[in-house]
């Protein structure tokens, strides 16, 4: 690997330890470690990059971090929505992407993956054995497992399966000092000791670092009818989501506002109803005749809330093509400006003040904020668009993402669903969990990480 001429005696040591062709010095190649998907301006320049193997090459890392107080910033992909992988200035920047390996356990209905490995190639290892590993994020293709793990990722089927903790039973982890810990196994029931497993499960690099992961997987996913329906306003399909949820659990629910529809048209036309205020997009996998009376049901409170067109299809490759409409949202808004991207979420009978409230944020601030949101666990992605070049329309942009924020506070909801505190979230965080509960946070970073190395200003 192509190195920078001037290195310093600090990182020809590091390169004396895990060897020349995992460590990046060159100032150009660094650059395509600095940011997530963010592009964050805050992110600063990394003194190298680090691309270990092996879980002994991450170990030998940090111990050179921590003996030179480096602080060390971990990475998956980058394709992390909240700043939470975006370098800091002088860090060793710690990437996981050569530690791909997948291995699927039939015994045990597990998959021991490395923090490298893309979701959808576990996915794929998994599928090839008639199994499924259930969360799902919106950027599957192209985000890692330990950034999964590192943010507890969701995505569209987590209202009816459940997030990355629920199928985390087993990590791995490096700590501040270099000490790998084994935490849990391939056991579906063990409640010995405190429940580590579950503290390291979206910490963001703050606490330690995966470099393995036991996951549990199920049962292929059974075949699902969708049922799409178009509604005046988002109010009324935010009624409709509640409605069901108090009848029945979908095995998804997505909603994408009328702003959304409208970017993913003019990004790849797909028919989609630009007229609509919103679209629902909702499946049930029930076994049998069971599917058929779930999605009556559905339809049904679907029309009750005001749907002003319903339609359904039991044809998999049909409903998937409206699946890929609500995926290709963030890049379809991406192409309209600069982005702020929001991850709140309320308790699913909030869900209709809190997509209200944005309407008229956005109004308010006279900026843009198209919706997207798995809105059958009240999770919603609102993503304030602004133009980066003017400096007034910045200005209004932060404040209508930090109103957001509040608003989903206010409603006793969440500032992060998903996606990570991060470095662009960490603000509204205190007023969230008060302060007690962060005194305590302080408390458990500060024992697992006392000099403060493991990515310092993200999360907390």
């Amino acid at each position: 690997m192509a190195q920078h001429e001037d290195v310093s005696a600090t990182v020809a040591e590091l390169i004396s330890q895990i060897g020349a062709d995992a460590v990046v010095t060159d100032p150009g190649l660094i650059d395509n470690y600095r940011w997530d998907w963010t592009r964050s301006r805050l992110a600063g320049k990394p003194l190298a990059v680090a691309r270990p193997a092996s879980a002994e090459g991450v170990q030998a890392a940090v111990r050179w971090a921590a003996a030179h107080r480096i602080p060390i910033v971990p990475r998956g992909a980058g394709s992390g929505l909240s700043g939470g992988s975006c370098a800091v200035e002088g860090c060793l920047l710690l990437s996981l992407d050569r530690m791909r390996s997948i291995e699927i356990d039939l015994a045990t209905r597990t998959a021991v993956v490395e923090p490298g490995a893309l979701n959808a190639e576990v996915k794929a290892a998994a599928a090839e054995h008639g199994l499924w590993y259930p969360p799902d994020p919106s950027s599957f293709e192209i985000c890692s497992i330990g950034g999964n793990v590192a943010t507890n990722a969701g995505g569209l089927c987590c209202v009816k399966y459940g997030v990355t903790t629920d199928y985390v039973l087993g990590l791995d982890v490096v700590l501040a000092d270099g000490t790998l810990v084994q935490l849990g196994g391939q056991r579906i029931k063990d409640v010995a000791g405190l429940s580590l497993t579950k503290l390291f499960v979206g910490s963001e690099g703050t606490l330690g670092i995966v470099t393995r992961a036991i996951l549990r997987l199920i049962p292929a996913k059974p075949p699902a009818a969708t049922l799409v329906g178009y509604f005046p306003t988002v109010s009324a399909a935010a009624r409709a989501v509640v409605e069901v949820g108090a009848t029945l659990r979908p095995s998804m629910m997505e909603l994408m506002d009328a702003r959304s529809i409208g970017c993913v048209e003019d990004y790849q036309p797909m028919g989609l109803d630009r007229d609509a205020g919103a679209m629902l997009i909702a499946q049930s996998d029930a076994p049998g005749e069971a599917c058929g009376a779930e999605i009556a049901i559905m339809e049904e409170a679907f029309r009750t809330a005001g749907a002003k067109e319903t339609f359904v299809t039991t044809d998999p490759d049909e409903g998937e093509l409206f699946l890929a409409s609500r995926r290709a949202a963030f890049p379809a808004v991406e192409r309209k400006g600069s982005l702020m991207l929001e991850d709140v979420g309320v308790p699913i009978p909030r869900l209709p003040e809190l997509l209200e409230g944005i309407e008229q944020i956005a109004e308010r601030h006279q900026v843009e904020i198209p919706t997207v949101a798995h809105a059958g666990d009240g999770n919603t992605h609102p993503i304030v668009v602004y133009d980066g070049t003017d400096a007034d329309a910045e200005a209004r942009a932060a404040r209508a993402f930090d109103e957001v924020m509040g608003l989903a506070i206010g409603l006793g909801g969440t500032i992060t669903g998903e996606h990570g505190i991060g470095r662009l979230k960490r603000g509204p965080l205190a007023q969230q969990l008060g302060p007690d509960v962060m005194a305590l946070t302080h408390k458990i970073k500060s024992a697992l990480d006392p000099d403060g190395i493991l990515n310092p200003g993200a999360g907390f």
